[in-house]
């Protein structure tokens, strides 16, 4: 196991302009800069971010510093020109592990809950959410916590991020915040190989979730994705069937089996404000 280089930089900007995938909200918002968690299929591995950098993606977080005091400057700035919603994280995961110990998302949390942006997603694979639950409660239906639950397979989640957390820690997570009484979904993103109870072992936890896929989620219409091979290991496994433009549909059909239309979104239409 290679040992994360972690670096504290002082960023010049927090806020940046949704764009793309993300055009949906005005802006996006990233506490960290890398992430330890280095899912195998992250479409940020393909980014610039990642390529100028050369360390493998996953080896190297930068901290931003001072990070809730230029939060606040900027969002002040931003709301005085029109409403403002914000996506947090593009390209982090924001409650990777070094922010037990930063604390630059509970930071970060604290300045939108005092200059309340209009609506603000928060992007995570993290059980370490739940810490925060007090303040995104301040938020009430202006948040909504959205947790990557990509299968309900543990093998198949080791075999693709065997670095993020486990995902029964996921489902309890969410379990704790939906019972608290923050919004959340549940975001099969990217699907990967599941069984055909993964609808009914979501469907007592959440009223909402999203499917998406590489080739709808990754900015590039799978583009990027296949650069980064992802296909070989599908190939390893013996699960070719599962890697296809297509391949979505079967779990769509599954959760349409148990949740009503309206609880179901594909792709970027489930990240919208």
């Amino acid at each position: 196991m290679t040992k994360t280089v972690y670096e504290y930089k002082r960023p010049k900007t927090l806020l940046n302009k949704g764009t793309g995938f993300l055009a949906g909200y005005t802006h996006s918002l990233n506490p960290y800069t890398g992430c330890t968690f280095g899912c195998s299929y992250c479409y940020v591995r393909q980014m610039p971010v990642s390529l100028f950098r050369g360390d493998e993606w996953g080896s190297w977080v930068d901290i931003k510093q001072e990070a809730a005091e230029l939060l606040q400057a900027e969002l002040r700035k931003a709301k005085s020109k029109g409403p403002v919603t914000v996506f947090m994280s593009s390209s982090t995961d924001p409650y990777q592990p070094i922010e037990h110990k930063e604390q630059i998302t509970r930071s970060l949390l604290e300045v939108m809950a005092e200059e309340r942006p209009q609506f603000l997603l928060v992007q995570t694979r993290s059980p370490l959410v739940r810490r925060d639950i007090d303040i995104l409660l301040r938020f009430g239906s202006q948040v909504r916590v959205s947790m990557t639950v990509e299968t309900d397979l543990e093998h198949i989640r080791k075999s693709f991020t065997p670095g993020a957390p486990p995902i029964q820690a996921r489902l309890q997570a969410l379990r704790d915040l939906a019972e608290a009484g923050v919004p959340v979904q549940a975001a099969v993103a990217p699907m990967l190989p599941c069984s055909g109870n993964f609808a009914e072992l979501l469907r007592p936890i959440v009223s909402r979730v999203c499917i998406d896929d590489y080739w709808m989620g990754d900015g590039s219409g799978g583009k990027r994705t296949r650069r980064l091979g992802i296909e070989s290991l599908y190939e390893q496994l013996g699960l070719e069937q599962w890697y296809g433009p297509t391949a979505y549909r079967t779990v769509y059909d599954q959760f349409k089996r148990l949740f009503a239309e309206e609880e179901l979104y594909i792709s970027q239409q489930g990240f919208e404000p």
